[in-house]
């Protein structure tokens, strides 16, 4: 072999069984930005998890779903986006091991993700259309037990996939260099039904009775405002912070949708270089998504801009900071 083709391989020690150093399939400007998102990405998901866990008055069952999708996006800024650019811009050169592990998160961490928007979805709608039981329904208790079986069921799940890697014949694997698992047709098609028809079905049929719930309330406060006396004014108020507590985490829920639908369109067009280059873009703005996340809670979460505020300053290092008033 000569020179120049040694120089173009990952390991040119091995000719016969290296591969060839990628072609970046994303433009260095893109690159770049996914490297940025990447710190971002964990710093704010990291105040979300520390504004939730440290504050009292926090730990309500909405905010424990929101701890368990936090965790989730900061595992993907963590780990899924600097692996997911090394596989894609270099040649691979941390192990078979280290590539299961990471095709296993991959897995793993968005299938949480989605279990997580599906369980706020539910939160949400007996909160609406079965105001007077949610408190009884929907308890601490039984919302750490869900996220608890979300993440167990995530895990589950990957190792399908785990099974299906192991068990394929060596000529899946024709070189070493790269981080690239070829699943069975069947199992794409499992996981598109599983991870995303399924869940996406359940989320906008709830929003869609939340949404219908919302209408008649607001319509229902509006005709009797007139007539609300002071003992009943109370009513009124907490329907209307349980409908604001509805739209934030429908936004959350539409931006999700918005991001990770294009993946999952995609996914079974025939391969041209159109299809490639949305591909990418797809990719990008899936992984987005858990940057997006505490960006959409600091524009619509009060508490959430004030626990920045007391993180920053670190004055959650001073005594009793975990009692103090955050609504």
């Amino acid at each position: 072999m000569e020179v120049e083709d040694r120089a173009e391989l990952c390991f040119p020690q091995f000719p016969n069984t290296s591969c060839r150093k990628p072609s970046p399939p994303w433009p260095q400007t893109v690159t770049i930005m996914l490297y940025s998102i990447s710190p971002i990405t964990v710093v704010l998901n990291l105040l979300v998890i520390i504004s939730i866990s440290h504050f009292r008055q926090l730990h309500t069952s909405t905010n424990i779903l929101l701890l368990s999708l936090a965790v989730s996006d900061l595992l993907v800024g963590l780990v899924l986006m600097p692996l997911e650019v090394l596989s894609r811009t270099s040649c691979w050169f941390l192990g078979e091991f280290v590539c299961s592990t990471f095709d296993l998160l991959a897995i793993i961490i968005p299938s949480a993700s989605i279990g997580d928007i599906v369980l706020i979805s539910a939160d949400r709608y007996v909160a609406i259309c079965d105001p007077l039981h949610y408190t009884t329904k929907v308890t601490a208790r039984r919302v750490k037990f869900c996220v608890c079986l979300c993440w167990l069921c995530s895990v589950t799940y990957s190792l399908l996939f785990l099974m299906d890697f192991h068990s394929e014949p060596a000529w899946y694997k024709p070189c070493y260099g790269e981080c690239i698992v070829f699943n069975q047709y069947f199992l794409l098609l499992f996981d598109l039904f599983v991870n995303f028809a399924v869940p996406v079905t359940v989320i906008v049929v709830l929003y869609l009775r939340v949404f219908a719930a919302a209408v008649s309330q607001a319509r229902a406060m509006r005709s009797h405002i007139t007539a609300v006396t002071l003992q009943h004014s109370v009513t009124p108020k907490a329907k209307k912070s349980e409908l604001k507590a509805a739209r934030n985490l429908g936004v959350l829920v539409v931006v999700f949708l918005i991001c990770v639908c294009p993946l999952y369109t995609i996914k079974f067009m025939d391969y041209n270089w159109i299809i490639a280059l949305i591909n990418n873009f797809s990719y990008i703005l899936y992984l987005s998504n858990s940057c997006l996340n505490p960006v959409i809670y600091a524009f619509l979460y009060p508490w959430f801009r004030k626990a920045v505020k007391l993180i920053v300053t670190l004055q959650i290092l001073q005594p009793g900071s975990s009692e103090t008033n955050m609504l």
